[in-house]
């Protein structure tokens, strides 16, 4: 299912709309604000765009996947958003110390993970429309969970390709339908009397939130960029299984469907297992036979956990405000 458009937040959000619809073509250059990451209206333009190549957007003619100034638009975006990224990461990514091999590399990066942690807040003190919201806002990404990540697979060889398959194997129900990860998320949301649609909460989606999708998206479409994607993926393994824990701990807490508590269950085990998969099954052997891609390699993992903790800032903030109804009109 393709998903809806949604509201326009602001010019450019608004200027792709109407290229969606066939209604306006661009030819100025692109005006975005100072902080590309937390611009609602540029993630929104941004991730618009992107979704042509997953699901497609309901009602957009499937050729404007690659008409040209949808590209052009398009890649101007993205340009800005790696552009921030960079410098969202510097800071972190001078904490490794180059003449060590790449798993140490990962290690000491994911040590110094200091993002605030949703987990035990959803664990021990959210209520049942605190744990609503944070699921409306996860659907942006886990109604398509590993997706991005899939286009990396022709991009590999050898052992890296081996052992990414394998883990999407797993992520994508391990040959049963009824395993997929995107269909427990959508289960859960229907538990939870949600809407299970793919992007039904998109109007919803704060812009930290499309940053963490926009991101993978990127990594995942570009071949330039696939060991990034799975530097992203390896942090993304490394740093679920035990949120996971206390997430479906919450769930049970405050008594909700079992559906809910049942999809984190579901990744406890398997990204711990699923960890050392990305981190010495991919990541090592993929810079081992392309050495200049260890680079990439580290800023993957380190934008996945820079925009992991904007996000969990930004969440608990609007809680702890006991605003997490404040989302984007």
């Amino acid at each position: 299912m393709s998903a809806p458009l949604p509201r326009a937040r602001g010019p450019l959000s608004e200027l792709v709309l109407a290229m969606l619809r066939g209604e306006a073509h661009s030819l100025a250059p692109l005006r975005t604000g100072d902080d590309v990451i937390l611009d609602e209206d540029a993630q929104l333009a941004l991730w618009l765009l992107l979704e042509l190549h997953h699901r497609g957007l309901r009602g957009v003619d499937p050729e404007l996947e690659w008409d040209p100034q949808v590209i052009r638009v398009r890649r101007e975006l993205e340009e800005a958003h790696l552009a921030a990224l960079r410098e969202l990461v510097r800071d972190r990514l001078a904490l490794v110390d180059p003449d060590e091999d790449l798993a140490r590399q990962i290690a000491t990066l994911l040590a110094q993970d200091d993002g605030p942690s949703v987990a035990d807040f959803l664990a021990r003190r959210a209520d049942e429309e605190q744990f609503r919201d944070f699921l409306r806002q996860r659907s942006i990404y886990h109604l398509k969970e590993s997706d991005p990540q899939a286009f990396v697979v022709p991009r590999l060889d050898g052992p890296a390709k081996v052992a990414l398959a394998e883990l999407q194997y797993d992520e994508f129900g391990a040959g049963r339908p009824a395993g997929l990860h995107s269909l427990l998320f959508a289960q859960a949301l229907q538990a939870c009397g949600l809407d299970p649609s793919y992007g039904a909460h998109l109007d919803q989606a704060r812009a930290s939130t499309l940053a963490v999708s926009t991101t993978m998206s990127i990594f995942g479409l570009h071949r330039r960029w696939r060991g990034a994607a799975m530097g992203h993926l390896a942090a993304f393994e490394s740093t679920s299984s035990v949120p996971c824990r206390r997430i479906a701990a919450g769930a049970r807490r405050l008594g909700l469907p079992d559906a809910v508590a049942a999809y984190y269950d579901e990744h406890v085990e398997a990204d711990a297992v699923h960890e050392q998969l990305a981190v010495h099954g991919i990541c090592v052997p993929m810079v081992a036979a392309e050495p200049e891609l260890r680079a990439d390699v580290l800023l993957g993992v380190a934008a996945c956990l820079e925009l992991d903790a904007l996000a969990g800032r930004e969440q608990l903030d609007l809680w702890q405000a006991g605003a997490a109804e404040q989302v984007p009109a």
